[in-house]
């Protein structure tokens, strides 16, 4: 007895030093861990595109080539386009920032002073010009550094982006072969089982991408469209990016792309800044009640607050990359909680039930059913 005592001792004291050195492992690749996950969310949202050209007989590797080119086409026309005047307007909008910070302040003051506050310096000091420019410019440099934090610099960011484009090829030139010897490793019946979520996972968590970039793309354009209109015609363009790019990232994105046209409302004559919050709130209704039910909703299925906590774990660890990563992954692992545990665990309680109260399942049969008449 005393012998096996030893023995179970000795093999959970190598587990725990196994699983220290795991850990470590991967800490010492996290960023290649990070690079693995932006591949398979790329691979997932292209599948259909190759799995469509694969049903007509096309060769894999030659679809995967043709989109990745004409996605890079693609990018590229749209950055030649309206990139340099976007870079333009941002630089101007950040050089015009203190004097929008001081005019809210001085709104801010006038109105304390018509509701009563006796001690409108505490404003002032809450609108510390100087300092809400350096919070503002300083916060989002670190958001963007943590995004390519772990690649050690933009260099690494950059080329962090290319080896994930190259590895999601090559997930999709030779997914079946790759799922084939990823699932070998488990024996049977989990196999066949991890087998057959592949195409799951995939359909959930590119579709989710999918609709993602969709959704994003259509709100930045009648943003623009809307701010033209409105009389921002100086940095509509701008505006209208940022507000798309921060769609992205669903709950708290939204609320970011509105604040810097709603700064830059501020200082327009009129009812420049009610219409420029109501063209918001409008947009962010279609959004909530018709795109994201019709575009989104359908493809992810988790709660929102799922989503939210997914989203907000993923900026604190990767920054905007953790954001628009982890919550395709968070709905591919719903995929696999439902259908590998809750499915079959529903279908176990009702089997049990049917064992256990086989009269209670023979009353939901109708009257003129053969088993009642027999």
């Amino acid at each position: 007895m005393f012998e096996r005592r030893t023995a179970i001792t000795l093999s959970n004291i190598l587990l725990i030093v196994a699983t220290g050195l795991l850990l470590v492992l991967l800490w010492q690749l996290r960023s290649l861990l990070v690079i693995l996950m932006i591949a398979v969310v790329l691979a997932a949202a292209l599948a259909p595109v190759v799995d469509w050209a694969d049903r007509w007989s096309i060769p894999r590797w030659l679809t995967v080539v043709g989109v990745y080119l004409a996605l890079i086409a693609g990018l590229t026309g749209v950055g030649v386009f309206i990139g340099p005047p976007v870079v333009t307007q941002i630089e101007r909008l950040i050089r015009q920032l203190p004097v929008y910070l001081e005019l809210l302040r001085s709104l801010a003051e006038n109105l304390a002073v018509r509701l009563g506050m006796t001690q409108p310096e505490l404003l002032r000091r809450i609108f510390d010009i100087q300092g809400l420019t350096s919070w503002v410019i300083g916060s989002s440099q670190q958001f963007l550094v943590r995004s390519y934090g772990v690649t050690r610099g933009i260099i690494g960011a950059i080329f962090s982006l290319v080896l994930a484009l190259v590895i999601s090829g090559y997930m999709l030139a030779g997914s079946e072969n790759l799922i084939k010897g990823l699932v070998s490793i488990f024996p049977r019946p989990w196999d066949e089982r991890l087998a057959a979520q592949v195409d799951p996972v995939s359909n959930r968590m590119g579709s989710y991408i999918q609709g993602r970039v969709l959704v994003s793309a259509i709100l930045g354009v009648a943003i623009t469209l809307g701010l033209s209109f409105l009389g921002l015609s100086e940095f509509s363009l701008a505006l209208g990016v940022i507000a798309g790019f921060t769609n992205l990232i669903p709950f708290v994105g939204p609320i970011l792309g509105a604040v810097p046209a709603l700064i830059v409302a501020v200082s327009q004559p009129g009812l420049t800044f009610l219409w420029v919050l109501l063209l918001f709130v409008i947009i962010q209704n279609v959004e909530t009640y018709v795109l994201d039910p019709l575009l989104v909703g359908p493809s992810v299925k988790v709660h929102p607050l799922y989503q939210l906590l997914a989203v907000l774990g993923g900026t604190q660890v990767l920054g905007i990359v953790g954001a628009l990563i982890v919550p395709p992954w968070v709905a591919g692992a719903a995929v696999l909680l439902e259908n590998l545990y809750l499915k079959p665990k529903m279908l176990a309680e009702q089997q049990a039930q049917l064992v256990e109260y086989p009269q209670d399942s023979l009353s939901g049969l109708p009257n003129n059913s053969p088993t009642l008449k027999q």
